[in-house]
């Protein structure tokens, strides 16, 4: 039995079709690589990481060569200090490429949020909750 807590996730990887496509849309949104080694994009996060990989060369690492890796059954989030923040980095990512899904709206709770697809299908959420302030770096916690 490890001693690390199991609610944690130290990497994400997304599989994309062109990984220098992505990469130029995840440098127009602002994001800085960290490393990039062997066909594989590193960004450094608070506390994890995000790798872009070329999507055959995941499944081919799966032992699922060949297989259709799916998109759009996860949505990855990003939560802003308020709404006009938001609202910028909406149209950040649409100028970059970025396919608009949900146009930033009010929401049921009370927020405000929005979606989009980056260039392979990989759903991001942005929002503004004013129910989970965010401290100065950016991070949140469940009240």
């Amino acid at each position: 039995m490890s001693d690390l807590p199991a609610n944690r996730i130290t990497l994400v990887t997304l599989g994309v079709a062109d990984l220098d496509r992505s990469r130029a849309f995840y440098a127009a949104l602002g994001w800085k690589e960290a490393q990039a080694v062997d066909g594989v994009a590193f960004y450094q996060m608070d506390g994890s990481v995000m790798a872009l990989f070329d999507a055959e060369a995941l499944a081919a690492d799966q032992e699922r060569p060949g297989a259709a890796l799916g998109t759009g059954g996860a949505a990855y989030a990003q939560n802003f200090h308020d709404s006009a923040g938001m609202d910028a980095a909406y149209v950040r990512a649409l100028d970059a490429g970025a396919t608009g899904l949900k146009a930033p709206t009010a929401t049921l709770w009370g927020g405000y949020a929005g979606y989009f697809a980056d260039p392979d299908g990989h759903v991001w959420e942005l929002a503004f909750n004013p129910l989970w302030p965010l401290d100065a770096m950016g991070r949140t916690e469940v009240p």
